[in-house]
């Protein structure tokens, strides 16, 4: 191996040493457990070797470049292995601010045609600004979906160490996991999700056999279906707030249009009403964002009036004053 493929792959070793372990696997789905952790972030040439012998070892559909390819079987290794799917067939979203999203070949363990595998990337989460807005209230949750005590763990948190960017990096993906199991159990138009960990969420895969469904931004709606998917958004937003949880970065873009239903996605800043001191200005900005689209369709909104009434109705207080950081470029 010359010393250029070295350093390609010692790039590709700093993503793999974020990658957390898999939770929530059902025992009695397993085929093959494979686990593996880096107790260390010293990278050696076995590590290099092992991450070459991957590339050569499985072979996925989808034709990955040089280190999306490492990134991919780093962060979907163990689950294939797990026979949670058989293949890895396209890229169905990416260049996304936190992730990338990957059509995969489904089996019996969830009895689907298809699955939807959702890769996170630590270093874009770690660039998303304003993050605290978000984590107010939050716990913070481990490999496991369990809030972290440790007095260690949680110092790296609070001065963002290298240690304490990965576990916060875990809880973003352990937060997002536990909202869609939450809003899926309570009825809500979103993905099924199946399991979570190894720096990926496994979910119900939305579109056809060759194509996903687009986002709702993309899409021009007939007359008849603009009220009746408005109110049934509207319905999927009640069943947040029923259930104490917030969007928090709710728009077209963030809404799935396949067969004449709306399906919604992107879970990782979800906020708790109840204990967010900005909650009610991000519900605001959520349901204007929303509104946006339906205007532009032809649908009158008050967006306004209509978070306020929602807000009032599931019994939360209002508090007008927001973070100035809210309103930032980059969360617009």
């Amino acid at each position: 191996m010359n010393k250029k493929n070295n350093f390609e792959l010692l790039e590709q070793l700093e993503d793999l040493d974020d990658i957390p372990s898999i939770r929530n696997v059902p025992g009695s789905e397993l085929r093959r457990r494979n686990p593996s952790s880096r107790k260390s972030n010293q990278v050696t040439q076995d590590d290099i070797s092992n991450v070459a012998e991957q590339e050569n070892e499985l072979s996925f559909s989808y034709c990955a470049s040089k280190h999306e390819k490492s990134w991919l079987i780093g962060s979907l290794e163990d689950f294939y292995r797990q026979q949670w799917f058989d293949d890895v067939l396209r890229l169905i979203k990416g260049g996304g601010k936190e992730a990338s999203v990957y059509q995969c070949l489904g089996n019996t363990s969830t009895h689907r045609k298809f699955i939807a595998a959702k890769v996170y990337r630590p270093r874009r989460f770690r660039q998303l600004r304003n993050d605290s807005l978000y984590r107010e209230g939050r716990q913070n949750l481990d490999d496991e979906g369990h809030e972290i005590h440790d007095d260690n763990a949680l110092r790296a948190i609070r001065h963002r160490t290298t240690f304490g960017q990965r576990l916060l990096h875990t809880s973003w993906i352990e937060h997002e996991y536990q909202a869609l199991q939450i809003l899926y159990q309570a009825g809500a138009d979103v993905p099924e999700p199946f399991t979570s960990g190894n720096n990926a969420i496994l979910m119900a895969y939305v579109g056809w056999d060759d194509l996903p469904a687009p986002t709702l931004n993309m899409v021009n709606l007939e007359p008849r279906e603009r009220k009746q998917l408005f109110d049934r958004l509207i319905h999927n937003i009640e069943i947040m707030l029923e259930n104490q949880l917030v969007h928090a970065d709710l728009s077209a873009y963030n809404v799935l249009y396949f067969e004449g239903n709306v399906i919604l996605i992107d879970f990782p800043q979800a906020i708790d009403p109840e204990v967010n001191s900005n909650a009610f200005p991000i519900f605001c900005r959520d349901l204007t964002r929303l509104c946006e689209y339906f205007q532009g369709q032809g649908l009158y909104c008050r967006p306004h009036k209509l978070a306020e009434d929602l807000w009032i109705k599931h019994g939360y207080k209002i508090r007008r004053l927001a973070d100035p950081r809210l309103f930032a470029l980059e969360d617009l």
